[in-house]
């Protein structure tokens, strides 16, 4: 029996190729969800053929920017988006949390136009599953604490904080809404069943204590 090849790893100049391509589309999707390939290759600066090598059709490169952006979703629930430490309060794992994926969502929110119509909701759904279920272990324990409505279960209160969050997202896409993490984490949390006056306070307090490249995103 023959042995499968082994993929070789991409040359330096490939890997550079394919990550500005990539790069390029999240910008360029954003503007015109219809850009040919074609289009965006002389918007990356390259040749059909490198393109058409790396990405031999617009499902290919739709579903490398799902991988993508699953990948970067991935990091930031390891990097501080989990539920935190027990002694921190749900409120405030929940605002860290928004904070911590806003930049992720902010980069890939182009994604959303195109998300029913090319990738399909069950794709997209996978992407998302990771951070649905952190906030629905926050949720959980804000419940038992307390601190969140309890009329719905967490599950279901996640999917629905999930799609405001979406819903928001789409409005900074229109223009209609600030490029801002704060304010969606404050909508979130009152959402869940904080005080508005409560939520603007966690919300201060955790954006004082966020990296600089995540606090200002406030």
């Amino acid at each position: 029996m023959t042995k499968p090849v082994a993929r070789q790893p991409l040359r330096s100049n490939a890997r550079s190729n394919r990550a500005r391509i990539l790069a390029t589309a999240r910008q360029e999707l954003g503007q015109n969800p219809d850009i040919t390939l074609e289009e965006l290759a002389r918007a990356s600066g390259v040749v059909r053929r490198t393109l058409f090598g790396h990405f031999p059709g617009r499902d290919a490169l739709l579903e490398a920017l799902a991988e993508e952006a699953a990948e970067a979703l991935r990091n930031a629930l390891t990097n501080g988006a989990q539920p935190g430490d027990p002694v921190e309060s749900a409120e405030r794992a929940l605002a860290h949390f928004m904070f911590s994926i806003w930049p992720v969502g902010d980069r890939y929110r182009m994604l959303l136009a195109l998300a029913q119509r090319d990738l399909g909701a069950e794709r997209v759904a996978e992407v998302l599953a990771p951070a649905r279920d952190v906030v629905t272990a926050i949720l959980q324990r804000g419940q038992r604490d307390g601190a969140f409505h309890t009329h719905l279960p967490a599950a279901v209160m996640s999917a629905g904080l999930e799609a405001m969050t979406v819903a928001l997202l789409k409005a900074v896409n229109t223009g209609a809404l600030e490029d801002s993490a704060a304010p969606v984490a404050v909508a979130v949390l009152v959402a869940a069943g904080v005080t508005e006056q409560e939520a603007c306070v966690v919300v201060d307090d955790i954006a004082s204590t966020m990296t600089p490249d995540l606090s200002s995103q406030t």
